[in-house]
């Protein structure tokens, strides 16, 4: 599985900042969820995402 490129996660959290009212000093916030966003949508059902694991608790 290829990860996002940082043009893609921009992108994504260009937009969310704009959804959100360009509000100020929560650029880690917007970047962070537009590459969680991204990964999710990558990520092939039943493949569990980068760095999680399988041997999780119940």
């Amino acid at each position: 599985m290829a990860t996002p490129s940082d043009e893609e996660v921009r992108a994504r959290a260009f937009q969310l900042w704009k959804d959100a009212g360009e509000p100020q000093g929560q650029s880690d916030a917007f970047w962070y969820q537009a590459e969680k966003e991204l990964l999710r949508k990558q990520t092939e059902p039943g493949e569990l995402p980068p760095g999680m694991t399988d041997n999780l608790p119940i």
